[in-house]
């Protein structure tokens, strides 16, 4: 049996575990009576940890919040994420929480033993984070969708979209997703019956929250599906329809997020494609390495034009028996 100091460390590691224990999952846990249960907890709460007894049948006890924060006891996995996550955020596309994050994480490693310090310096060495460049999301923004996410309570909010125009919105928070170093919400909307992605640094949220709702249940792979075609086709400024000259099952296979394609024929299907700009469209559209057709955005049809004008001058200025590379002049587009 564990002695009372041990004892005591590993009822508060189990209280940061999960929500709400009751006494006899407690007891059986640390293999004690629930009498001795209940005698640790005024010891903890008389060192100042905010034990909180719930009554009923379906009650228990769970560590409330206090005015300061009690020592986090991880195991050896948990401290190596941690401290490679805190290593993440500092690059990551959160507003203010860059300081942060350095400043847990020197925490961290001072108390860290050799062997998960050597794990995590290994993980250092052979990674390089880039700082994310895109849009920068408030942490306390984060923080509130994060919260709303947890306690399963509804999240009202204004939200301006791709075009400027603002919103209000009253949502079920879902998940909160990074991708191409952008934070999205993944949430079900009441209103309009269906799932929603919303782009994390569009968000203002509203105080106080909606009412407590019950989490809708969904398969990982339909989700991961649903969450990825939102966030690659539903949050961009700006979008397209294009006809593809190439099997759909071609085309579906290049493409890095699963999207809608409509298929017109054995050869051709169409394809709505969106970006931030239309100049990252031209990129993406060319990769796909096929013939294709802009059927009603003029914006890609321009930069398109000024894209292959510029790769026309760039391919004859490096053409044999061309001498306009060595004297930097640039052959008019015809």
């Amino acid at each position: 049996m564990l002695n009372t100091s041990a004892r005591l460390l590993r009822l508060l590691s189990l209280l940061q575990v999960r929500a709400l224990w009751t006494g006899p999952e407690l007891a059986e846990r640390l293999g004690v009576t629930s009498r001795t249960i209940r005698t640790d907890v005024d010891r903890l709460r008389q060192l100042g940890y905010p034990v909180e007894a719930a009554p009923g049948l379906t009650g228990g006890y769970r560590l409330g919040a206090g005015a300061a924060l009690p020592p986090l006891l991880l195991d050896d996995e948990e401290a190596v994420a941690v401290a490679i996550g805190l290593r993440t955020a500092a690059n990551a596309g959160v507003e203010g929480i860059g300081e942060s994050s350095v400043r847990a994480l020197a925490k961290l490693e001072q108390v860290l033993p050799p062997r998960l310090r050597h794990r995590v310096s290994a993980m250092q060495s052979a990674t390089l984070a880039v700082p994310a460049t895109g849009p920068k999301v408030d942490a306390d923004v984060m923080i509130a969708i994060a919260a709303a996410i947890r306690s399963e309570h509804r999240l009202r909010f204004d939200y301006a979209s791709h075009d400027g125009t603002a919103t209000s919105r009253d949502v079920e928070p879902h998940r909160l997703v990074v991708m191409g170093r952008r934070w999205y919400l993944i949430a079900w909307d009441p209103d309009r019956d269906d799932w929603r992605t919303f782009r994390a640094d569009r968000i203002t949220p509203k105080i106080p929250g909606g009412p407590r709702f019950t989490p809708r249940e969904l398969p990982e792979a339909e989700l991961a599906a649903k969450l990825q075609r939102g966030v690659g086709t539903a949050t961009w400024r700006y979008y397209a329809r294009v006809v593809l000259h190439a099997p759909a099952a071609e085309i579906r296979a290049k493409l890095p997020v699963p999207m809608e394609i409509e298929e017109l024929g054995p050869d051709r299907c169409q394809l709505r494609v969106g970006s931030d700009t239309p100049q990252m469209l031209t990129l993406y559209l060319g990769l796909l390495d096929v013939d294709f057709e802009v059927v009603d955005a003029p914006e890609l049809s321009t930069a398109l034009l000024a894209l292959s004008d510029r790769l026309r001058r760039a391919a004859l200025s490096g053409a044999p028996g061309n001498d306009q590379s060595s004297s930097g002049s640039r052959p008019e587009p015809s």
